[in-house]
């Protein structure tokens, strides 16, 4: 039976791969902050698909929280899932250090670690898969320093995939758009403005995610909308790009 570890794993986009894996009989590690959270999204699991399921709590900001889930993944897992992340409220440069450096301990450091900690074993096996959840934003400059961190999660995976190539490990940044989770709300952004018609579901991000992976992707955009606005986007000269996000950012 194959082995998962998700981050960012009891809401949203994490909390969907959990359920789509566990219907695929993968036994399960969620790694998140609340423990009391971790072991009730475990129990339904376990009670929902029979599969085995692990916790670990822990805080990716945190060098105790990282130590702690790259020792994890050294044991040994089929798929890793770097999901854990967040949006800070302002922009930049408004936004304070600290909550910049955080941000980007867990979209860079810790995908970048834990990433590290999962290849030995894999690749002594010759097979597994690395899925480093990134965003569309990544593709556009904007207001914050969101994107730029999402930007180099996408870089990282296609220089990841292409130096694993010639390996049976894949590895694939997955890029949706706007999707109904916590994100915005624990950020205290106001996603009123956004049009219902952009708006993407969870469980439908992380089907076309695992569809993606198995034809060997190395960049998902799951949904068709998302997949013409970027096509659009890099007909956009680069200099409009930006004039966009600083009338959007004032």
């Amino acid at each position: 039976m194959p082995t998962a570890l998700i981050t960012g794993a009891t809401a949203g986009i994490g909390a969907a791969f959990a359920r789509h894996l566990a219907a695929e009989a993968y036994s399960l590690v969620l790694v998140a902050r609340d423990e009391q959270r971790l072991a009730k999204t475990a129990d339904q699991l376990k009670l929902r698909y029979g599969v085995s399921v692990e916790v670990l709590p822990a805080d990716l900001s945190t060098e105790d929280g990282l130590t702690r889930v790259e020792s994890r993944l050294r044991d040994g897992v089929d798929l890793l899932v770097n999901n854990a992340g967040f949006g800070n409220a302002g922009s930049f440069p408004d936004v304070p250090v600290a909550n910049e450096l955080r941000m980007l301990k867990v979209h860079c450091e810790a995908v970048l670690r834990l990433t590290l900690a999962v290849l030995p074993g894999m690749r002594e096996r010759d097979r597994g898969a690395i899925v480093n959840v990134s965003s569309a934003g990544a593709f556009f400059p904007s207001a914050s320093t969101y994107s730029a961190s999402k930007a180099w999660v996408v870089n990282f995976s296609e220089s990841a995939a292409s130096t694993l190539s010639r390996s049976r490990i894949r590895v694939m940044a997955l890029c949706p758009g706007f999707v109904r989770t916590e994100f915005h709300q624990r950020a205290s952004m106001d996603s009123s403005a956004i049009p219902w018609f952009l708006w993407l579901k969870a469980d439908d991000v992380v089907r076309a995610a695992m569809r993606d992976l198995a034809l060997g992707k190395r960049v998902s955009v799951p949904d068709v909308r998302y997949k013409v606005l970027l096509a659009i986007g890099r007909l956009v000269p680069r200099s409009i790009q930006n004039m966009v996000a600083a009338r959007i950012a004032h």
